[in-house]
């Protein structure tokens, strides 16, 4: 009936084989080598063109039919605050209606700047969501050669204070650096009562961290320990020194009483997430608190994003100053980013007290 329906009709060939309803977008590689596809503007769709065609590639012939599909990162009457209160530059994004909700903070990796879509997803999904800028944007600093703590402690105090967000505490989504961040703040600030990291580090890396007259120094860096792979790239897995080695760099995650969930990609190059993740839970045992949950994806990289994102494998390093290799194989990790989008709404309804609520959504 010139249907095409993809849950039934498995794929023959291709960047992936078998039935995979969502394979054209999460097998997508850049026309550019070490590409990242992500959202700048939330307020309009990604828009992807599907064509079938006559033949296959490399001619694929004649074209028989197209079609657009738009993939939206605003739920209906999600709210979008662009917020500059004190020193925080942030975007609030709250779900439609009438809250209180519960409130997270919302933190990215190395690049920098403000990035939106994870925070304007997870705002349909019944979340008040800030996501949090903290350098190379707006007014705030062009590096990260040091880390305030204060500044952090300034969003989680607004975003505590917000009418339409309920107490008595607030949740902290963190990935890479921005899990880093997410421990120390979790070990340093009162009022956080769960996170979700999601290949993070238990050290600083790469810059100090400081809270009030408290200092972190940034861990060694090995770099006879950086290999070169057979395609050019650096494989930066190695290169930095043991917490075991260098306690002085580790962040003291014993003082938090927050309750922790860890997502890990076991083929993680950037820095060793599931090494990190063991040994924060091993700390917070020898001290009497509570066990974190620890989820393991195999073959899953660094990048783990919200579902159906393609695998960002290689690419610059902003600290590193050149291409590395990130991890991952497009299908396991695929498969990653559905349940790890999963497990962490199912973490945070529970901790921060919220009741599950799906509004519909064309996503």
């Amino acid at each position: 009936h010139g249907e095409l329906d993809l849950a039934r009709a498995p794929a023959l060939g291709g960047s992936f084989a078998g039935l995979e309803p969502m394979g054209l977008l999460w097998a997508m590689e850049p026309d550019r080598p070490f590409w990242r596809l992500i959202k700048r503007d939330v307020q309009t769709p990604f828009v992807v063109e599907l064509e079938v065609l006559d033949g296959h590639e490399p001619d694929g012939g004649r074209l028989l039919a197209r079609a657009v599909h738009e993939r939206h990162f605003m739920a209906p009457g999600v709210r979008r605050v662009p917020v500059r209160e004190g020193r925080v530059r942030a975007t609030l994004f709250l779900p439609p209606g009438p809250g209180p909700y519960p409130g997270i903070v919302d933190l990215f990796g190395v690049g920098g700047g403000l990035l939106e879509y994870r925070a304007s997803l997870l705002a349909g999904k019944g979340f008040a969501v800030l996501a949090l800028a903290y350098y190379n944007y707006d007014d705030l600093p062009k590096s990260i050669a040091t880390m305030h703590i204060e500044y952090f402690e300034e969003a989680v105090n607004y975003l505590l204070s917000h009418p339409e967000v309920k107490g008595p505490g607030i949740g902290i989504l963190g990935i890479s650096k921005g899990g880093e961040l997410g421990l120390a703040m979790a070990s340093f600030l009162k009022g956080i009562k769960a996170a979700v990291f999601i290949n993070g580090s238990m050290v600083a890396v790469g810059n100090t961290i400081n809270y009030k007259d408290e200092t972190i120094p940034p861990v060694s860096l090995l770099r006879d320990r950086v290999k070169v792979t057979k395609d050019g790239l650096l494989d930066v897995v190695e290169g930095l020194q043991s917490p075991l080695v260098e306690t002085k760099s580790v962040i003291p995650v014993e003082r938090s009483d927050t309750t922790f969930l860890f997502l890990v990609g076991q083929d993680d190059h950037n820095w060793k997430s599931e090494f990190y993740a063991n040994e924060i839970s091993k700390r917070l045992q020898a001290h009497g608190k509570e066990k974190p949950q620890v989820i393991l994806y195999p073959e899953a990289g660094h990048y783990i994003e919200p579902p159906y994102f393609p695998l960002y494998k290689a690419g610059m390093h902003i600290v590193v100053g050149t291409n590395v290799i990130y991890g991952g194989e497009p299908k396991p990790h695929a498969m990653a980013q559905v349940d790890a989008w999963q497990q962490l709404q199912t973490f945070f309804h529970k901790h921060l007290g919220a009741e599950e609520r799906t509004i519909p959504a064309k996503l």
